[in-house]
């Protein structure tokens, strides 16, 4: 199979297990180092299962949202409420248009790698808070993405409409090691448990009936 792709590879459940799903299409992985409060201990995760694949991963410092952009992601630990993704005060955690930026900057290097195909690990749990993971956003940036460039890259998103609980079952049918992923909003040496995507992580591999290898603060 040609390698024809470019993957955003965060180094959470979604991404990785993506990751491994089109492995053998995936030439090239990226992943953003923007300040968030996790993003030191996710990078060491796309590194590892991209080492892991023989994918190369390129890491892409964007200092400016980290600087300029409101959100309690990049405020710190103490800054993340607690609560489930269709909470209210979850939108705290939005880094505006973060998918817009990161999307345009991985089109570029797309392009410019003769690559003709890139992906994102959106899916439909994201929908309820994240305005730039929902199917109306990636219709549209996909049409730019496309309108955009000379290839006419593609922006394929196959998890937009499944749940965080069927990407863990395909993870699991992989054979992926899921310790090798990180997901808590706080950034800590363990998941604390409590934040919106400890939650949904703990949720999925319940409803999954797949033993769950995270380490949590709070049992609850």
């Amino acid at each position: 199979m040609t390698r024809d792709t470019l993957l955003i590879a965060s180094g959470g459940m979604d991404s990785t297990t993506m990751l491994y799903e089109y492995a053998e299409r995936i030439a090239l992985a990226v992943t953003f180092n923007y300040g968030s409060n996790h993003n030191a201990r996710e990078i060491e995760c796309a590194r590892y299962n991209c080492e892991r694949l023989g994918i190369k991963l390129l890491v892409i410092d964007l200092p400016f949202i980290g600087k300029l952009f409101n959100s309690s992601l990049l405020s710190g630990a103490d800054a993340i409420p607690d609560g489930r993704y269709d909470d209210e005060n979850m939108r705290s955690t939005v880094v505006p248009f973060r998918n817009g930026i990161m999307l345009a900057i991985a089109a570029g290097i797309a392009e410019s790698e003769g690559l003709t195909r890139l992906m994102m690990a959106n899916h439909s749990g994201d929908h309820a808070i994240y305005p730039d993971c929902r199917p109306e956003f990636v219709a549209a940036m996909g049409g730019a993405i496309a309108a955009g460039t000379y290839e006419h890259i593609v922006l394929d998103t196959p998890y937009t409409n499944i749940s965080k609980t069927d990407i863990a079952r395909r993870g699991a049918a992989l054979g992926i090691d899921y310790s090798h992923t990180y997901s808590c909003y706080r950034g800590g040496a363990r998941h604390c448990g409590t934040c919106g995507t400890c939650t949904e992580r703990r949720q999925a591999f319940a409803e999954a009936g797949i033993p769950d290898p995270t380490e949590y603060i709070s049992e609850q």
